[in-house]
């Protein structure tokens, strides 16, 4: 059993569906990517039905407000299960040096001292280089710097032990410093802020982003079997799952994703 659950497709600011994290969930347990901007994480943990209990790795893209602040609420979560002898293990998160002070900082002056004391002892904040591999149960990881024009942000690309390949772009055009590591995906996860009809409307460019056009030229160019778009506006709503895949369609003859909030892709 292998599942994709995205617990929030949205950008930063949206409303209507909460801020682009996921989660992959296997027999060996619950790798989590980002946690979005707040407590709303536990809230969408517990509406896919995912125990934190069952959470011992973590990836944090970036330090940005809509990725990191709920990594707050997860180490909380997880620490409060530790303090309860409801957690077995250590709790893993990954990140590149500049994020993983983000969240020593913030945990620093907002959790309380039993929650802070697991820092360092069985909740263990792990700093990944730019090509960096671990190994966690089930999958190997590659770490990758996507060269940011904003704040420092890595991708990852995972490789299951049948050779399934899951490759995530980040939040950010495509940069092609990670070819080697991200072509041939089977599934290829890229941020699409809006349509490219409506990039008048949007101004994606500006704000360092790309559109459903432009995600699936990537996706075409690195030859993924299929793409998925997330970290998308909400003004489209609650269209935007048929009119991102008519536009996706024109430009990627693979598998296209659009999901919304909470939906689970079996793969």
């Amino acid at each position: 059993m292998r599942q994709l659950i995205m617990l929030g497709t949205g950008n930063a600011m949206v409303t209507k569906y909460y801020n682009t994290c996921f989660a992959i969930k296997t027999d060996d347990g619950i790798f989590l990517v980002d946690a979005g901007g707040g407590n709303a994480i536990l809230a969408q943990m517990e509406r896919a039905q995912l125990n934190f209990s069952d959470l011992h790795h973590m990836f944090v893209t970036h330090g940005h407000t809509d990725h990191v602040l709920g990594v707050i609420w997860a180490i909380r979560k997880i620490a409060d299960l530790m303090g309860k002898n409801k957690y077995e293990g250590n709790f893993h998160i990954y990140g590149h040096a500049e994020v993983i002070n983000i969240i020593k900082t913030i945990a620093a002056l907002t959790l309380k001292k039993k929650d802070l004391n697991q820092l360092g002892s069985r909740i263990i904040l792990e700093t990944v280089r730019d090509g960096d591999v671990r190994k966690i149960p089930g999958m190997q990881l590659t770490f990758f710097d996507i060269l940011s024009t904003k704040k420092q942000q890595f991708g990852f690309s995972a490789v299951f032990s049948d050779g399934y390949k899951f490759s995530c772009l980040g939040d950010e055009p495509y940069n092609d410093h990670c070819h080697t590591v991200v072509e041939n995906s089977d599934i290829l996860l890229s941020e699409a802020f809006c349509l490219y009809a409506d990039r008048d409307k949007f101004n994606p460019y500006e704000k360092h982003h790309s559109t459903v056009k432009e995600a699936c030229e990537v996706a075409k160019n690195l030859n993924a079997k299929a793409v998925l778009l997330y970290h998308t506006e909400d003004k489209t709503f609650p269209n935007r799952k048929a009119r991102y895949l008519n536009e996706a369609d024109k430009y990627f003859s693979g598998e296209i994703y659009v999901p919304d909030d909470l939906e689970q892709i079996d793969f």
